[in-house]
């Protein structure tokens, strides 16, 4: 489980950029999922059917259930706080080549495929705190490739900036490397890899 420099994504070309300008970074992280050049669907398969309650972890799971929990009582997630709503969705930007290559519907998260290429994954989600993205990516990695995924966010004022720096710590130290873990486990499964 490593944790990257936020230039491991600036500094690539990613179609993401030309819809992000006014998103900032808050994570990258590298996947332990390597393969070749064309096992870059199994990663977009394994994180829309991912379900973070049914994680290992229950730390994490207590976390999410807490998230969920929190949102109902406070409205975070209400319906007119969304996308198409609160904030308009990012489809509306995509030029005519990435809305014809649209990603997989997500099983349990709240997200919202935008795009899927042949080494870039794009989701967003949108609530009363913040307008956010999942980049995935594959890249090169020694004599093959492996994932990486990428958090973009664009907080919804001082609530949002409070809400993002509130979770930062439960993200880096639990959440995150609970679903790495996860995918991890469910990669080497499906690959055979050992432990």
């Amino acid at each position: 489980m490593t944790r990257l420099p936020k230039s491991e994504h600036t500094s690539r070309p990613w179609r993401i950029h030309e819809l992000t300008r006014d998103f900032r970074v808050e994570d990258v992280w590298a996947l332990p999922t390597p393969g070749g050049p064309d096992d870059f669907p199994r990663l977009v398969e394994r994180m829309v059917a991912g379900d973070p309650a049914r994680t290992s972890s229950r730390a994490a799971r207590a976390l999410w259930a807490t998230r969920w929990k929190l949102g109902e009582l406070l409205g975070w997630d209400d319906s007119d706080s969304g996308l198409g709503s609160r904030v308009p969705t990012l489809r509306d930007r995509l030029p005519q080549d990435l809305r014809e290559r649209p990603g997989p519907a997500f099983e349990a998260l709240p997200f919202t495929s935008l795009y899927q290429l042949d080494d870039e994954f794009a989701a967003e989600v949108a609530n009363r705190t913040m307008h956010g993205l999942m980049h995935l990516g594959w890249v090169r990695d020694g004599d093959g490739y492996r994932g990486q995924m990428a958090v973009l966010v664009k907080p919804n004022g001082l609530l949002g900036e409070a809400y993002m720096a509130a979770i930062r710590p439960f993200r880096h130290l639990i959440v995150y490397p609970a679903g790495i873990r996860q995918i991890d486990r469910e990669w080497r499964a499906r690959t055979g890899a050992p432990a």
